[in-house]
């Protein structure tokens, strides 16, 4: 089975764009499409050619480039059923669970609700990769627009199951303001120390914090661990429910 490569580019004010391309198969995948510049730039430096645009969510700051790259043809656009209403242009609907073909690989669709109530993950077990838009950050998630903190609960633990090395892509560059806040809820995690300095370290020298790994959010990441007795403590919420516990870190990251 041929292999993915992947190209992350910056774009908007702290967005990311990520090209995934098949070279056996000549198929290449936008995740999202954040800005049409952007992702053409993108594709002039990798010599790609677009096929596909995989959407996670309808919020304009991942689809306002679809209708621009969709006039050349020849674009298959996938995103979610239940939002399709609202999102322009899609000419595949997917679910939870469903697969369908990308190149040489499987794309499994995980529904991720939370940030808002359509949203959906695309996860090639293959190739170790989960293309997951605004559900999940570098230790951070997105904010609760749409969906309850049960919603975002559900939705991080999925994520957490996928195997541990897996690479996950989020949409945005928030890493830096989401590690130092995460110390704050998870005082004695001496990984999540080091990591804070090392994010410190990568974004001054103005470089990606992007992809992570589903081990790294497993240790680091404080709403994925609201579970564990030692955020629920640190927070006042000891023996609550990991959605309630969610709840209170969220709501303390918004007044960050």
């Amino acid at each position: 089975m041929s292999a993915l490569k992947t190209h992350l580019f910056p774009c908007l004010s702290d967005n990311y764009g990520v090209l995934v391309h098949d070279a056996e198969a000549g198929v290449t995948a936008s995740i999202d499409a954040p800005d049409e510049a952007a992702v053409r730039q993108a594709l002039e430096e990798t010599g790609w050619s677009l096929t596909h645009i995989l959407i996670t969510h309808h919020h304009l700051d991942h689809v306002g480039g679809v209708a621009g790259l969709k006039v050349d043809g020849g674009i298959t656009v996938v995103g979610p059923r239940s939002d399709a209403s609202r999102i322009d242009s899609l000419d595949v609907e997917v679910g939870e669970g469903d697969t369908f073909r990308f190149g040489n690989h499987d794309v499994t669709v995980l529904e991720t609700p939370g940030h808002t109530s359509g949203h959906i993950a695309y996860w090639i077990a293959s190739a170790g990769l989960a293309f997951v838009g605004d559900t999940l950050f570098t230790m951070g998630c997105g904010r609760l627009f749409e969906g309850t903190p049960a919603d975002m609960w559900a939705s991080l633990s999925k994520i957490a199951a996928l195997p541990p090395e897996t690479q996950l892509f989020c949409g945005h560059e928030y890493t830096l303001s989401n590690a130092r806040f995460a110390v704050t809820v998870d005082p004695d995690n001496a990984e999540l120390a080091a990591r804070l300095s090392e994010v410190e370290s990568l974004r001054a020298a103005d470089k990606p914090t992007v992809p992570t790994t589903v081990a790294l959010e497993r240790a680091t990441n404080p709403f994925v661990r609201a579970g564990l007795p030692s955020v629920a403590a640190a927070v006042g919420m000891a023996g609550e429910a990991p959605e309630k516990v969610l709840a209170v870190v969220r709501a303390r990251k918004d007044a960050f």
